[in-house]
């Protein structure tokens, strides 16, 4: 016998799939790139204002992911991330265009997948996140003050050079 799946989903997790979309996966990754890690409302206002042509497409599966965490898994809204969106490749039409001297040319018009994973989390969990790579970043300014003394030291070099 076979094990049963596993769960795909965590019980504060929900998520959408988007088939078939109209365009190469890597125009849609840079879309996708835009919503991952934010809030669900503010992935949404920068999906409406987006000028890429497919960000209409990942606007609705985005409203559809938050459509199933609230109505089938009883998620509140208002604390929904973007977990993960990923893209994949699909299938390939592809077409001809006839050319000079009796030629031909082959054109690819290439479909993508897209899967967004919303999940539900308290709001100050991200901002604890930031103020840990702030102290890290705070620690590696530590080195630059070897180079003002390297250059206090470069400094004597030259003014001991002047001086024979």
């Amino acid at each position: 016998m076979s094990k049963p799946n596993a769960a795909r989903r965590k019980d504060n997790e929900a998520f959408a799939i988007g088939r078939h979309i109209r365009g190469s996966e890597r125009k849609l990754n840079l879309v996708a790139g835009l919503i991952r890690g934010k809030p669900v409302q503010k992935a949404l206002v920068d999906l409406e204002f987006s000028r890429r042509r497919m960000s209409n497409e990942v606007k609705k599966i985005l409203e559809s992911a938050i459509a199933n965490a609230e109505n089938n898994h009883g998620l509140d809204v208002d604390r929904l991330f973007v977990k993960t969106a990923t893209v994949g490749r699909t299938l390939t039409m592809r077409r001809f265009k006839a050319r000079a001297r009796g030629r031909s040319s082959a054109i690819e018009k290439p479909f993508s997948n897209i899967t967004i994973f919303v999940e539900e989390r308290a709001a100050d969990a991200p901002k604890k996140k930031v103020k840990k790579a702030k102290a890290d970043a705070g620690a590696k300014k530590a080195p630059a003050k070897k180079k003002e003394s390297a250059k206090k030291e470069g400094g004597k070099k030259e003014a001991a050079s002047k001086g024979e």
